[in-house]
């Protein structure tokens, strides 16, 4: 039988809840108040990015004259209320939670999304599942930059090369790549392409502790 993982570190949107579509939808609705149709060209922009990120390309590609800090908040406030509405856990998400926690398996949650939403989905997820829970606050840098899974990784008092990383999003697995992870990838709105140290899945519901076991790179010696 293969060694636990030393850790699990999860991406939140699109990963274990359905909300990276709330997130697109909140921000296709503020663009085309401000006259600019979202496109195909504009999604590396926005999906798995973090809401300063998305501010910045609307007020670069709309011209508003409003202030990036205020398309900002603009969007956490959508996003937020979308999300206190109405969050639906991804297929295989809470049973993959539960095989961890009653493995004893170190997790962390590791979002691009804000605390104030991170602890709305944490509310019904449940915060006990979780060791760690990084928000976009919480690192200087957030995805595609490795920074939030270092911190994770961190926290944990791990090496990141000994984690597993489960993602949705080409951002969110650059990410998870660059601090040195494994990494699970399960699409949830564009695809992932094939690379070393990725296991692409089509669902979490084929995701469990032996698969994640069987990924786990030895902990180093000392």
């Amino acid at each position: 039988m293969p060694a636990l993982p030393a850790a699990v570190l999860f991406d939140m949107d699109g990963t274990l809840v359905d909300t990276e579509r709330l997130w697109l939808q909140a921000t296709a609705e503020l663009a085309a108040g401000l006259g600019h149709t979202l496109i195909e060209e504009d999604l590396p922009e926005v999906l798995g990015r973090a809401v300063d990120h998305t501010a910045d390309h609307l007020h670069r590609v709309t011209r508003t004259g409003l202030a990036a800090a205020a398309l900002a908040e603009l969007l956490t406030d959508a996003f937020s209320s979308k999300v206190a509405a109405e969050v639906v856990p991804r297929p295989g998400a809470l049973a993959l939670l539960a095989e961890l926690h009653e493995a004893a398996v170190p997790t962390a949650l590791v979002s691009a999304s804000p605390r104030r939403v991170v602890d709305l989905v944490l509310g019904h997820l449940g915060h006990g599942f979780f060791h760690v829970t990084l928000a976009a606050e919480d690192t200087e840098r957030t995805k595609p930059d490795p920074a939030p899974y270092l911190a994770a990784a961190a926290r944990l008092g791990l090496d990141p090369s000994v984690c597993v990383a489960v993602e949705d999003t080409p951002t969110g697995v650059a990410s998870a790549l660059a601090a040195g992870c494994s990494v699970v990838a399960v699409p949830s709105t564009v695809p992932i392409a094939e690379a070393d140290r990725i296991t692409l899945l089509d669902s979490l519901e084929q995701a469990d502790l032996a698969l994640l076991s069987a990924l786990t790179v030895p902990m180093p010696t000392t």
